[in-house]
């Protein structure tokens, strides 16, 4: 089968199991997940989802997200979208509904559902926070390959290879670098219900060369002061300014009013205040993280591995995105992803604990062998979701075996051994092409490649000795049976799930 024809038809399988097109409200995709705003949850089929061979899990929050993996979910999600509009196209104009006592209730129902989850996922805080990964998230691919490309031509730079080539592959990596302040300003201007355009703007006044002429707090400002903190800072401001001139200035003059005003004020304000600020707090934030791992070291990495996961689960990981990004401005790379990247090492270790302490159990140990792959490169969904978390201990001890990793790359940088990613969003042995320091990259992947290491081992080993209690592993180490119930989807494993022909999605409940 085609390639097309193949995302085409996972997206035809997915659409009918969500409720069908006229079910679906908002498509969005991240790097893993094809995230979907429902009206009627009810309508979900989640069983059946996670039977689909290309769906590695299925995850709740304010969207509904299925789990395709990289590279994947963004050829599925364009033919996602064509699918949802021929149906809305196609759908008869829907016929009066009598306001019957079980449809009444069934709405009613359905509506109090959506209410509790909308509720329990929005607070003020994760809303925020969701509003700044969606700024972040769309530039990951251009931090991802430009990263790479700098990478390419630091290794041909040493080697003294292809000179003419090298100046060209510089100005690729570092186009995108230059100017991200004004991207940054585009989204956050776009996410908070304003003009993108003027977002980007006045977040295009950070990175003119000529600032460095202005002299804001008794000292010259530089072009990029303040980064891209500086531009989510404009940015926001612009919007507030742009909304109190629509509501203030007459229709006849918004169209002169409005923009200019966005900008001067903004822009002013920015100029001679929040360039100055954001920058001191860009260069507290480099100057912490270099503290925290040359002091810190294997305990600061050991705590930072161990908690990244349930930062994760609880959505809290997306306060990284512009510290990370910020790093990357300051040093060129980030020493915070090669060390939070070894969660994702602890992950593997004790799904491959799981498999050796579930001899019976065939269909988790399916799972495993389906997932481990993508887990090795960086995408922990399928294990996390189908494996360590719904059985509990294993989780924990897949965090154990994360902080170990973590700390093993603490250890180096407090040596003096920076190990560092050049972009964010990948993860595992997709990281090794990312990979950047301050002595040397073989010294660096050396590093990478141990602390790797050390996570799988920790991972297993706590795994295998502290992973299962007696009763679990009664439960779970039994062969499968066709009439035993699968694992719950709350992540209350039940029992061994059923024969044969039991997806490998089944006993996570995923």
């Amino acid at each position: 089968m085609a390639t097309e024809d193949k995302n085409r038809a996972t997206a035809a399988a997915i659409l009918p199991l969500v409720g069908g097109a006229a079910n679906v409200s908002s498509i969005a995709h991240c790097m893993t997940r094809l995230r979907l705003g429902l009206h009627d949850r009810s309508l979900v089929d989640d069983q059946a989802l996670k039977a689909v061979p290309a769906v590695m899990g299925v995850v709740e929050d304010d969207t509904y997200q299925i789990v395709l993996g990289p590279g994947t979910v963004a050829r599925v999600t364009p033919e996602f979208e064509q699918l949802v509009e021929e149906g809305k196209a196609a759908a008869p104009e829907p016929a009066p509904v009598s306001a019957s006592a079980p449809a009444d209730e069934l709405a009613a129902q359905g509506a109090a559902i959506k209410a509790a989850r909308k509720a329990k996922n929005s607070t003020p805080f994760k809303l925020f926070l969701r509003k700044i990964a969606n700024i972040f998230v769309p530039l990951i691919p251009a931090l991802i390959g430009c990263g790479i490309i700098a990478g390419l031509n630091g290794l041909l730079v040493n080697l003294g290879w292809l000179t003419s080539v090298t100046p060209a592959l510089a100005a690729m990596a570092s186009g995108f670098m230059a100017l991200i302040a004004v991207f940054v300003g585009f989204n956050t201007a776009k996410e908070f219900g304003g003009t993108p355009i003027l977002g980007g703007a006045v977040a295009a006044i950070i990175v003119f060369p000529g600032v460095a002429n202005i002299e804001a707090f008794g000292q010259k400002l530089s072009p990029g002061q303040g980064g891209v903190l500086g531009a989510l800072g404009a940015a926001v401001l612009a919007v507030y300014v742009e909304k109190w001139c629509r509501r203030w200035v007459p229709e006849a003059l918004d169209v002169l009013v409005t923009p200019t005003l966005t900008v001067l004020v903004s822009g002013l304000v920015t100029i001679f205040g929040l360039m100055y600020v954001a920058g001191e707090i860009s260069t507290a934030i480099g100057t912490f993280a270099d503290w925290l791992l040359s002091n810190g070291g294997a305990g600061a990495g050991f705590v930072l591995g161990g908690l990244f996961l349930p930062l994760v689960m609880l959505g809290l990981h997306q306060a990284l995105i512009p510290i990370h990004t910020t790093l990357i401005e300051q040093q060129g790379y980030t020493v915070l992803l090669p060390i939070l990247a070894m969660a994702g090492a602890g992950q593997v270790g004790a799904a491959a604990a799981v498999y050796f302490r579930l001899p019976r159990n065939e269909s988790i140990r399916r799972t495993i062998k389906s997932a481990l792959p993508a887990g090795l490169l960086g995408v922990g969904e399928p294990l996390i979701y189908g494996v360590s978390l719904p059985l509990g201990r294993p989780f924990i001890t897949a965090c154990v075996g994360g902080a170990f990793g973590s700390g093993f790359i603490g250890l180096f940088n407090q040596l003096g051994d920076k190990v560092g990613s050049t972009a964010i969003g990948p993860s595992g042995w997709a990281l090794f092409p990312l990979l950047d320091g301050n002595h040397g990259l073989g010294t660096t992947i050396a590093i990478y490649g141990g602390g790797l290491l050390v996570g799988y081992l920790a991972g297993f080993l706590a795994t295998y000795f502290f992973g299962f209690s007696k009763d679990l592993l009664t439960e779970f180490n039994v062969s499968q049976e066709p009439t035993a119930s699968t694992v719950t989807a709350t992540g209350g494993p039940t029992s061994p799930t059923t024969g044969p022909d039991s997806p490998a999605k089944e006993p996570a409940g995923v």
